[in-house]
This record gives structure tokens, sequence and C-alpha cells, in this order.
């Protein structure tokens, strides 16, 4: 059976996690980012701050973080990396009343960091929408995507 150049597949077609063991060690970093639109009434409470389980953009800021350190305990075939940074950035849009973040990982490893900037952005954003959904549960995540990673053997991306 063909894998089409999937790496984490083998020759019969089974899952595997991809042996890193022959790589050396570079300095890899990736940013993801992706947004959430929301009423007026989440974004006047988040921008104010007066949403009732507490500071929401703070909270998602830790949530993406312990996210992206835990990767490898969601996404089945991750390696754990002992991650050297990762940093949650928000910006507010009030034309779109739209919540953007972004998240950057840093690690000097095996394998590259791309799944855990992606899982922090993932995790902080349903996490604002867990903190404000008692005020509006319309709330749409959108457009969570890799902006750019550099190191490795694929070298640098840059969407």
């Amino acid at each position: 059976m063909l894998n089409h150049g999937l790496t984490h597949f083998d020759e019969h077609g089974q899952a595997i996690m991809v042996d890193v063991s022959g790589k050396k060690e570079t300095y890899r970093v990736a940013v993801a980012s992706g947004e959430i639109h929301v009423n007026d009434a989440v974004y006047a409470a988040i921008e104010q701050g007066n949403v009732k389980k507490g500071d929401v953009l703070g909270v998602a800021r830790i949530a993406g973080i312990m996210a992206a350190k835990k990767t490898s305990d969601t996404i089945p075939l991750c390696h754990p990396l002992p991650l050297a940074k990762c940093s949650i950035d928000f910006t507010m849009v009030p034309e779109t009343r739209t919540v953007c973040a972004e998240a950057t990982v840093k690690v000097t490893g095996l394998t590259g960091v791309e799944m855990e900037a992606l899982h922090a952005v993932s995790v902080a954003l349903l996490t604002i929408y867990d903190m404000c959904k008692a005020i509006d549960k319309r709330m749409e995540i959108t457009n969570i995507h890799l902006d750019r990673k550099s190191g490795g053997k694929s070298g640098d991306f840059v969407r």
C-alpha cells in the first residue's frame, strides 16, 4: 500500500509514531493563529473585563499555554516535547467583534512544534467560548491555521 509521502503511516497503511531518533536537535519555532467572532455583548464584556467567570483573555492565555505543553496527550501521534517558550497574544478587532489569538511556540528538539502552536490557539479560543457562553452561545471559532514555522529538515514555511 502506498502512503503518498505521509509520515504517520507505515508501508502497510498502519498508523505509526514517526521515528525521530536519528534526527539532530535543531531550534524550531511555530506560529499559529485563529479567531472567535462574538456579539456586541460578549465583545463589550471581554473588553471591559466584567465576564462573571473572570479575566477571559488571561484565563484563555494560560489555557493555551497548558494545551501546548500537553499536545502529545491529546494528539495521538505527537511526540512529547520540552517546550522552551509558549506565548499567546490576543488582538481585539471592534469593527468585526473579533478576538484574534496568536500562539508562538519554541523548542530545541528533534521534531517541530506546529501542532503545539495550533493546539494552543484552539484551546485558547475554546476557553474564550467557555467563559462567555452564558452571554451568547452563537460565537464562532474560525480560521485556525499555521502562519509560519522555522527549523527542521523541511525548513521555513510562511503562509
